[in-house]
């Protein structure tokens, strides 16, 4: 007897049913039986079916004389289960990775309930993924299993069969079918819900419900959207069937008109001659299982009352109203919007012709983000060292909580912006401030860049379509023509940014302001950062820190943290950061694994290195940074091909690692579990490039470069660099845990190693 029956119904969806199946023979959990049901599908689905069985022998293909729509083929396909839990999966959705193996654990931890409801992510056509936003209600903490009555917000989820695992013998028990028509999972589900003894939860997306373009069922124009009267029919009829459920009856009504609502309220359902019927049924239903004592919510009770009382020309009037007013608030926010530009242009104007103030200067990072990177280590260290410039850091109101107090907040696209930009002196920044600048021959201009260059940058992506997409290169150079200096943290550095980014700027060779807290941090600072982000004491914490893909339009990182985590045990953990650029974050379909940290939102990168004991990365420039702190890097570059075909490299990371390489996320794991990742060829490598791109990274390039270009000292007269062998960068808290019990280790005791201590 399998743990799982997936019952995968099929018609017309030949172009998706691969990608269906495939998605449930490849989890991890391999207990199952797939019972794929040809609901006499006119397309190739058949044949598709017929395929997998042959090479798959968990396949179990039914075949059914004719159709029978959704509900008939689900129902067929219980009829043939054997597994101690069902699954329903849409022939053109996917289950996630590792989702059986997440519900298989989630199952034995809270007792075998009768239902599991886990969560979703709508896959549009586009390539965007929205994960559904009722998450809350899917919370695993409280006592679990329960019954619906502990919980009633899980009716407020879609009403969807697919989002469930059910226990076989429960639904048999109950005599629990699906009916036919559309709407189908309606009385299926409700019924269920109501009937089951034991309930639990499962914070984790484990279907990928596709959103086609066109081709789904309920968005088809037709009649059959009546089918959803005879579907609450039947809801009712269960309830007043077993009078312990009456208490349910109020919210029921809730639920079934806010469905009637929005079947009217979508254009893309009723055919417009059948309108005026619908809304009339409508009203008739509300008549007949009309509940009162669970009123509408402020915001829904006028659509409430329009529907109940079936007044069809009014709820037009209704959106009729909406929508003109939707256009005339539209209307007016443009025309205020180009008033507002134009008086902040005639401000900037005025401001041009003001003299430059020589105490001030203004910061920024890219994307109008918070204080940090190499921009923010120069605001501290001018206040520090040449505090009669007074500072201003330009962000989002979002992030005006990162910036000291001892700073000025500045809004992009304010008045106090436009002056800031015209009157500081110093204009500081990692990309370029807005396009509309006018830089005054009075005043300065640091770039400071984002890091040390492994991808290719500037004019090297004229010859890389994918990465560089839609860069002008002539707006670029004239950006360029501003610069007045160029930070630089290596020679490759400074060889690269004078090539791509031609200029008579001046190359300040002083290393990265940014490392400069990775060499002054001390022992308590690590502790500190770790009790701060909640990274268990004795534990190995992996920064994980993917970069971004030019060749991909989702940014779905290629390593299973869960998995990881699994194989790896409970001494790891993983603080997981996407790409400053990316929407989502590496643990967002990872489930609730106490070991995994989403710090994607956390605002210093450079804490976070701090706080970890290794860093994995693949192309990003953090493994430069990192390297100042002499801990293990990993290289995870399971797509090294087409990421060298879209971006291109300065030079080959393989031949010239900061330590261990990994081509899959197989060998990830190994490198880690077998201890490779800090043995001593790691260190050797790791050594070497330390040597070659941290040259000038000694915890005061910050000082040096205020000392140049604020306070006019020449080169000779800087703080000169502190040689490699002399730094000391703070011990990972795994290297200091571990230093610590070798020297409290009894004479009688035998051989330990590193790897046992932690």
């Amino acid at each position: 007897m399998p743990r799982f029956s997936v019952i995968v119904p099929a018609y017309k969806v030949q172009a998706y049913l691969h990608d269906c199946l495939e998605s449930v023979l490849t989890q991890s959990y391999p207990d199952l039986e797939l019972i794929a049901v040809d609901d006499r599908s006119p397309d190739a689905c058949g044949a598709i079916i017929d395929e997998y069985a042959a090479r798959d022998p968990r396949v179990r293909p039914v075949r059914l004389p004719e159709n029978q729509g959704l509900g008939g083929a689900r129902n067929a396909g219980m009829r043939e289960a054997h597994g101690d839990y069902l699954l329903f999966l849409d022939g053109d959705d996917t289950l996630a990775p590792d989702a059986l193996r997440a519900i298989a654990d989630r199952l034995k931890e809270t007792g075998e309930p009768d239902i599991l409801v886990h969560d979703y992510a709508r896959t549009h056509w586009d390539g965007r993924t929205v994960r559904n936003q009722a998450t809350l209600e899917l919370t695993e903490r409280g006592p679990a299993p329960f019954r619906l009555e502990d919980r009633p917000g899980l009716l407020h989820l879609l009403m969807v069969a697919w989002n469930k695992a059910y226990r076989r013998e429960f639904v048999e028990q109950a005599g629990f079918a699906f009916p036919p028509g559309s709407y189908e999972d309606t009385p299926w589900t409700y019924p269920v819900l109501m009937a089951a003894e034991t309930i639990a939860t499962l914070d984790r997306v484990c279907v990928h419900h596709r959103q086609r373009r066109q081709g789904s069922i309920l968005g088809t124009t037709s009649r059959r959207h009546f089918d959803i009267f005879e579907q609450y029919d039947r809801v009712f009829a269960y309830v007043e069937k077993h009078a312990e459920l009456a208490c349910w009856r109020p919210v029921l009504f809730r639920r079934m008109v806010d469905h009637l609502a929005t079947v009217f309220t979508r254009r893309d359902r009723l055919p417009r001659e059948y309108r005026a019927e619908f809304l009339r049924a409508a009203r008739a239903h509300c008549r007949r299982y009309r509940a009162p004592g669970h009123p509408a919510p402020p915001g829904s009770r006028l659509r409430h009352a329009l529907v109940r009382l079936g007044l069809h020309r009014a709820f037009q009037a209704l959106r009729l109203a909406s929508a003109v007013r939707r256009r005339s608030v539209k209307a007016a926010g443009r025309l205020l919007r180009g008033l507002r530009r134009v008086a902040l242009r005639l401000h900037y104007r005025v401001q041009l012709r003001l003299p430059v103030c020589a105490d001030r200067a203004v910061f920024a990072a890219h994307g109008g983000r918070g204080h940090g990177w190499d921009p923010g280590a120069l605001e501290t260290a001018f206040r520090t060292h040449a505090p009669h410039i007074t500072t201003a850091w330009i962000a989002r109101p979002e992030h005006h909580h990162t910036i000291p107090t001892a700073t000025r907040r500045v809004t992009p696209d304010t008045a106090a912006y436009w002056t800031a930009l015209a009157r500081s002196k110093y204009l500081v920044h990692n990309a370029d401030f807005d396009r509309r600048l006018v830089k005054r021959p009075d005043q300065v201009f640091v770039q400071t860049q984002q890091g040390t260059p492994l991808k290719h940058m500037g004019l090297d992506l004229q010859e890389r379509p994918a990465a560089a997409r839609d860069t002008d290169f002539a707006e670029l150079l004239r950006g360029v023509d501003q610069w007045d200096y160029v930070l630089s943290g290596n020679r490759h550095s400074t060889l690269t940014w004078e090539r791509v980014f031609p200029g008579r700027y001046t190359t300040l060779a002083h290393g990265r302001p940014r490392n400069d807290v990775l060499l002054r941090a001390t022992s308590a600072d690590v502790a500190r950062l770790r009790e701060s982000l909640g990274i268990p004491k004795g534990t190995v914490a992996i920064l994980y820190a993917p970069t971004h893909r030019d060749y991909r339009r989702t940014q779905r990182p290629p390593l299973d943290l869960d998995r990881l985590l699994r194989r790896l045990g409970p001494r790891f953990t993983v603080l997981a950061r996407a790409h400053p650029t990316h929407g989502g974050s590496p643990a967002e379909d990872a489930g609730t694994s106490p070991g995994i940290f989403d710090v994607t939102d956390h605002p210093s990168i450079e804490q976070l290195c701090l706080a970890s004991d290794a860093l994995v990365t693949d192309y990003s420039s953090i493994m430069f940074d990192y390297a100042n702190l002499d801990r293990p890097i990993v290289i995870h570059t399971p797509d090294r091909e087409a990421y060298e075909a879209a971006r291109g490299t300065y030079f080959d990371l393989r031949s010239f690692p900061p330590g261990a390489v990994a081509d899959s996320e197989d060998e990830l794991i190994d490198i880690f579990a077998t201890g490779h990742w800090r043995g001593s060829r790691s260190a050797q490598l790791r050594a070497a490039f330390r040597e070659r791109f941290c040259p000038w990274d000694d915890g005061h390039a910050a000082e040096r470069v205020v000392r140049q270009v604020v306070l006019g000292e020449s080169e000779a007269a800087l703080p000169p660099v502190v040689p490699l062998a002399e730094r000391h960068p703070v011990p990972s808290a795994a290297a200091a845990f571990a230093r610590s019990a070798l020297t409290t280790v009894p004479q009688h005791a035998g051989p330990r190693t590193v790897t046992d201590l932690v």
